[in-house]
């Protein structure tokens, strides 16, 4: 079980280094996704996505003990599904203004995804076991540093993904969009 902790520590860890510079660098710093109209539809699928991360870390990955949350935690992730799915349709007229999604940056979303998933994949397999061909609920794990490590990363992921999620819902408002794009252009770098 130990190294299953490791692993989704890992995975949660990778993604969110991969999702930090993805969502915040590239799609609100750089290319401005919310100010371009072609671009507005996916700002909001990634607005949803990053109002959805949190939910899923809570539901799924520190509220180890509640069913109810577990249960919430799995829609939440289906949502989440779908929303990326939608997300990754209107990608290519999302991007027309740059030629479309570099392949670069597609594989970017490729790996960030895949830590995403592999991250709640094995969530799912500390929190379900299967007795007597039923699948059963588990809501006691054994205490390790391994645990430990792994509570201790995603609690602390929280407050930097609702900080991400706030920007992108607020850059879909007129003042702090204005505000933001009037601070941005007077960095000249990146």
């Amino acid at each position: 079980m130990e190294i299953l902790f490791i692993l989704a520590t890992i995975n949660l860890l990778l993604f969110m280094v991969l999702a930090t510079y993805d969502g915040f660098y590239l799609h609100l710093f750089k290319y401005a996704l919310f100010n371009r109209e072609e671009s507005l539809f996916e700002h909001k699928t990634h607005t949803i996505r990053a109002i959805l991360f949190p939910l899923i870390i809570w539901a799924l990955f520190i509220n180890e003990t509640n069913f109810l949350f577990f249960l919430i935690g799995l829609i939440v992730v289906l949502i989440d599904v779908l929303v990326l799915a939608v997300d990754a349709y209107s990608e290519k007229e999302s991007r027309s203004f740059m030629g479309g999604l570099p392949q670069w940056e597609y594989i970017i979303h490729l790996f960030s995804n895949a830590f995403h998933f592999s991250a709640i994949a094995i969530v799912l397999a500390l929190r379900l076991e299967i007795v007597e061909n039923t699948v059963v609920f588990v809501n006691t794990i054994a205490p390790s540093s391994a645990h430990d490590l792994f509570q201790f990363v995603a609690i602390n992921v929280i407050p930097g993904a609702i900080i991400l999620a706030l920007l992108h819902f607020i850059l879909m408002l007129e003042k702090p969009k204005t505000l933001w794009i009037n601070y941005r252009s007077k960095i000249t770098c990146c």
